[in-house]
């Protein structure tokens, strides 16, 4: 009864916000600021299609979209590769690698944000998909890394002695056995760093300027003035922004879960 009862609090503090967004998707600035918890009088379903038009969500989602894709597939074929090779060679000083990897997911993007835009500038990597991707390559890596190793590690060394007899190469026995055993893994990944893709802004408000490269999150602080925010296009934006990955994590959850707990406890 105990367990039922928190995990009843823990849904209210997880959906509660959503549902505050929801209402407040569907009301205008002055009903929001009367009454910003309670149900809309008059369902104003126009602000999804002027936070559509006014924040050019269309363009800026296509690019988000973009960027997730090479990022996510570019994060699964370098850390997955690392991560077989690191779970199969002893490699010399593992040890001192771990610690290099957990200060790679630690340290804030504030503090090399200002040296590495200006390397970037200089080599021409500003106003570039491809530019912000190669940073979200270099920040995502290392946890997959980790997570990827560790169900590699799982992975029974039979499957790979069996291919080696009949003849099968190193590139054939990743590629046809070894990655599709760990997909599960792979599939908490591709969720997880597509969500920290999707929903990054610092990086993408700092390196793209181009309007027509602009990302979703950097269109919806559009909504937002110096002295006044149109509310309810905001929170019609934040639930557009939002289905997607929302829809996503619903399908996925179950292989995410498996993905987590195979993969979370070896080091």
């Amino acid at each position: 009864m105990l367990s039922h009862l928190v995990l009843i609090v823990l849904a209210s503090f997880s959906l509660g916000p959503l549902i505050i967004m929801l209402l407040n998707s569907l009301k205008t600035r002055s009903e929001m600021a009367r009454n910003p918890v309670g149900l809309p009088t008059i369902p104003h379903f126009e602000n999804y299609l002027n936070a559509w038009n006014q924040g050019g969500l269309g363009h800026a989602l296509l690019n988000t979209s973009i960027i997730v894709g090479l990022t996510v597939g570019g994060v699964c074929i370098i850390a997955g590769l690392a991560a077989y090779a690191l779970a199969r060679v002893k490699v010399p000083g593992w040890e001192l690698l771990t610690l290099y990897f957990l200060a790679c997911t630690t340290i804030p993007v504030q503090l090399f944000i200002i040296p590495l835009f200006f390397l970037f500038e200089r080599i021409g990597l500003t106003n570039s998909i491809f530019g912000l991707v190669v940073i979200y390559w270099a920040i995502y890596t290392p946890f997959s890394i980790f997570l990827l190793r560790s169900y590699f590690l799982g992975i029974p060394q039979d499957f790979e002695d069996a291919a080696r007899v009949d003849g099968a190469s190193d590139w054939q026995i990743f590629w046809l056995i070894m990655a599709p055993l760990a997909m599960p893994a792979f599939f908490t990944v591709i969720l997880v760093v597509g969500m920290w893709s999707w929903n990054e802004f610092i990086l993408a408000v700092t390196f793209l300027h181009n309007e027509a490269l602009q990302t979703a999150t950097i269109r919806f602080f559009t909504f937002s003035g110096r002295y006044t925010a149109e509310w309810g296009l905001m929170m019609a934006g934040a639930t557009i922004l939002a289905a997607p990955i929302v829809s996503i994590f619903l399908l996925l959850q179950r292989r995410f879960i498996e993905g987590m707990t195979a993969g979370g406890l070896k080091i």
